[in-house]
Formats: C-alpha cells, sequence, structure tokens
C-alpha cells in the first residue's frame, strides 16, 4: 500500500514538473528553439496528420497508449472492480455524468454560444486523474480511501464521455473503407480472445496495425487504444489474465513517461497578457467551468443522489471530504489539453487560450481541493473524537434502560 502510494505520488509529482518546465521554455529565451524542436520533421508521413513530428508522436501515438490503459483499467473495473454492480455504478456514473454536463453548460455561457468557441465545450468537461491522485497521495492517511475509490470511479467514467465525445465531436471526415478495416481488425482480435488466445503479443501487434487503421480513418487515432482493449481477454478465474498482464506491463511506463511527455509538449503556453489572459472568453470560460462547474456539478450529484435515496454515501467520509474531492475532479490537465488541441485544429491562437484556462482553473481546483481536504481530515477527526466521547459516555452510564 505505502509503495502504491509512493509511486502515484511520484506521478503526479512528475506530471506537475513537466507541465512547470514547459510554461518555463514556452516563456524564456529557449521559447523558439523549443518550438522548432517540438515541430522538426521526423521524415516519416502518416495520413491525415501528414508528416510527423516530436509533438505529434505524443499527441497521436504514444496517448494510443495511455487510451490503451484507460481502456483496459474500465474492462477491469466493469467486470470485477468498482464498476462491477448496478450499486457500485450508480454514484459516480451520476456525479461523472452531471460533472461532464455543468462545467460545459458553464462554458457554453460564458462563451455566450459563440459558434466557433463551442468547440471547445467539451475542455472544462475532463478529470485528470493522474494529478487527482497524486495529490490524494500527498495527503496521505488524512484522506479515507473510499475517497480515492470513488475519485478514481468518477475519473474512470469521465473518461468513457471523453472517448465518446472525442470519436463522435472531433472527427472531421471519414475513410469509410479505412473505418471497415479497422472494425475488422477489431473483430479479429476479439475472435482471438474468444478461441483461447492468452499470448499478448497478438493483440499488441493488432494495436499497432489498427492505430493505422483509425489515424487513416479521420476518427483520432488514440481511439484505437480504447478500442484494442476491449478485445484483450480479462480471463476472469484464470491464473494469468492477459488484461492484468498487460495492464501492470504498461502501467508505469505510461504515468512515468508518456503523461508527463504529453505535459511537457502540451503545456507550454506564451503567457504575454498576464492575468488580463484570464479575463478572455476562452479562457475564462474554461476556467470557471473546471473549477466552478466541475465542483457544482459533481458535489451537487453525490448529494442529490443520497438525499433522494438513490445512492448512499461512501462509508467513513464526511461531506466536506466529498466536497474537496469534488474540487479536485476540476483538475483538466492531461485531457482538457488534449481536447483543447482538438477543438481547433489550425488555430494555434485558440488552442494557446485554452492552455491558459486549462492551466488556470486545474491549478485553482489542486490548490483548493488540497486545502480543502487537508483541514477537513482535522475537522473529521474532531468530530470522530466527539463521537467517540459520546460512545465511552454511554456506556459508562448505560444501565440496560432507554434514557428519556
Amino acid at each position: 500500500m505505502d509503495q502504491d502510494r509512493g509511486r502515484e505520488r511520484a506521478a503526479g509529482l512528475l506530471l506537475i514538473a513537466a507541465a512547470a518546465l514547459a510554461l518555463v521554455l514556452a516563456n524564456s529565451p529557449l521559447a523558439e528553439t523549443w518550438h522548432h524542436l517540438l515541430e522538426a520533421p521526423l521524415g516519416i508521413a502518416l495520413p491525415q496528420i501528414g508528416m510527423l513530428t516530436p509533438h505529434l508522436l505524443v499527441a497521436d501515438g504514444l496517448m494510443a497508449i495511455f487510451f490503451l490503459l484507460v481502456g483496459l483499467e474500465v474492462k477491469r473495473e466493469w467486470y470485477e472492480g468498482r464498476l462491477s454492480t448496478p450499486s457500485d455504478r450508480r454514484l459516480p456514473i451520476i456525479a461523472a455524468a452531471c460533472g461532464m454536463a455543468v462545467p460545459a453548460l458553464v462554458y457554453l455561457l460564458v462563451v455566450d454560444f459563440q459558434p466557433e468557441l463551442a468547440r471547445g465545450w467539451a475542455i472544462p468537461a475532463a478529470t485528470d486523474i493522474a494529478f487527482a491522485i497524486g495529490l490524494l497521495a500527498l495527503l496521505g492517511p488524512r484522506v479515507p480511501p473510499s475517497i480515492k475509490l470513488l475519485l478514481v470511479t468518477i475519473a474512470i467514467i469521465d473518461d468513457i464521455g471523453a472517448v465518446l465525445v472525442i470519436a463522435l465531436v472531433y472527427t472531421a471526415e471519414l475513410n469509410v473503407v479505412a473505418l471497415g478495416a479497422a472494425l475488422a481488425v477489431t473483430g479479429a482480435m476479439t475472435v482471438l480472445g474468444q478461441f483461447g488466445v492468452r499470448r499478448l503479443w497478438p493483440f499488441v501487434l493488432g494495436f499497432g496495425l489498427l492505430w493505422l487503421l483509425v489515424l487513416a480513418s479521420g476518427v483520432h487515432a488514440t481511439i484505437a487504444g480504447v478500442m484494442a482493449a476491449l478485445t484483450i481477454p480479462l480471463g476472469r478465474g484464470e491464473s494469468r489474465s492477459p488484461l492484468k498482464r498487460l495492464e501492470h506491463r504498461i502501467h508505469p511506463w505510461v504515468m512515468f513517461g508518456v503523461v508527463p511527455l504529453f505535459g511537457l509538449v502540451s503545456a507550454g503556453v506564451t503567457l504575454t497578457g498576464g492575468l488580463g489572459t484570464l479575463a478572455e472568453p476562452i479562457p475564462l470560460a474554461i476556467l470557471l467551468g473546471l473549477f466552478v462547474g466541475k465542483q457544482v456539478g459533481v458535489f451537487g450529484a453525490i448529494w442529490a443522489a443520497v438525499s433522494l435515496g438513490l445512492a448512499t454515501r461512501p462509508a467513513g467520509t464526511s461531506w466536506i471530504q466529498l466536497y474537496g474531492a469534488a474540487i479536485l475532479c476540476g483538475i483538466g490537465f492531461t485531457m482538457s489539453l488534449f481536447i483543447g488541441g482538438l477543438a481547433w485544429p489550425g488555430r494555434p491562437d485558440l488552442i494557446d487560450s485554452a492552455k491558459v484556462g486549462t492551466l488556470a482553473g486545474s491549478l485553482l481546483a489542486a490548490i483548493a481541493g488540497y486545502l480543502v481536504l487537508r483541514f477537513a481530515h482535522l475537522t473529521s477527526s474532531t468530530q470522530q473524537d466527539e463521537e467517540e466521547a459520546c460512545r465511552l459516555w454511554a456506556a459508562e452510564h448505560d444501565d440496560g434502560k432507554a434514557e428519556p
């Protein structure tokens, strides 16, 4: 347990450090050199995206492995984890759905539904689980395990929603032949699992082919990661589950390699306008969506679901702790930066504006969420001490009869 917490803390800190380094590079004398390095052609031409660059290699290539991990986690949790029963799914599904809808509505209201700006509505709807769990790891035992379980489950469902949004909203043109071939490869990989194939290499090769076909189809190539994950056998009851083996192998590479690299190549934005930049429509809409919309949507949904009897409050949690977790859901970062890059292709000015709002909103949510949970621990401890004192008093004065 301590080892897992240490890895989570290290992964979260590494992601923060990568984002900070990107900002420093983008606002230093090395900015122009850094930009040319990220956009330098690698000599490989690919369908849809053209000449491959280091930035595209990370955003369209390595991030597919990130989505593969997301897909593996979702499948495992759905069949034998935190989402395996309807009662387990109810509260996080309600919270995640409202936690996506309310920030999107806040964003649209701030940009006044302007058609071009409205394309970014999904940016504040995302949650960065690596960043949020990293902060929870820093808090250590001050946060009950049920808070982490709820936050992870909400983020998993959030990721499912983000994948659907990317596939349905940010796909400009479709190559039907390539898409059909991708579906055929997906079917073939599913058949391999049904016929008892348990070695990983056929699925890894299939994932590579699937990535190329999805890229050629016009659907964002990272969706190939989720499609591939759904075909890999979970092997319930088997001693060596293919899905769990693959998840275990790629998890450290994703958390300590892919995600920080994405933060490094994507978080850099020139901060020339100072704080005044945050008053512009896109940054302000994203900031308010992440910081205000997320906590209102997630916490409001949890409170309503518990109050109406649709779900029960997670064991061992206080309302203030649940509120702190809801604020942490406003850390969009990785997924928000990713969606921001898809919303306005060919408009680096708008993409940079989205980065400013994402970084500001995520930072505000991270600080506020951390502080609420930090002091919620003290409040919860005091409350628990008072309850324990009451129980001891009752035990000492209990004469076997109910008090009037």
